[in-house]
């Protein structure tokens, strides 16, 4: 006898952002070890997997376009951490800026989100 197979519980809004903050380190982890040797292959490929397949279940919940927007932030933001550490902090005061800029634009998005026009 086939057991009937139970409905999936709808991910919420919280779970999906957390998804999306997952990812979004994960993304830091494989996009540096593009550079880096430190973290292996098989480590880069993981999170990549896993980082990709977390996005794809946010948007089950939230907007594709500010999930996307908010998990490319995230990336972008711990990759030039990462960079300017291991650079032996070498990062100027322009670029700084404009990654406090980007994380201000991140969290607009993320308030911002699922809010209608009117």
């Amino acid at each position: 006898m086939i057991a009937a197979a139970k409905p999936k519980k709808a991910l919420s809004k919280n779970q999906a952002w957390a998804y999306v903050g997952i990812g979004g380190a994960l993304e830091i982890v494989w996009a540096s070890g593009f550079k880096y040797e430190a973290v292996p292959p098989i480590v880069v490929l993981i999170a990549i997997l896993v980082s990709f397949d977390l996005i794809i279940r946010a948007t089950k919940a939230l907007p594709v376009g500010t999930t996307y927007a908010v998990f490319a932030g995230i990336g972008t933001i711990g990759t030039v951490i990462v960079e300017a550490v291991f650079s032996e902090g070498q990062i100027s005061l322009v670029k700084v800026g404009l990654v406090l800029f980007l994380l201000l634009c991140i969290v607009g998005l993320k308030l911002t989100s699922g809010k209608e026009a009117h």
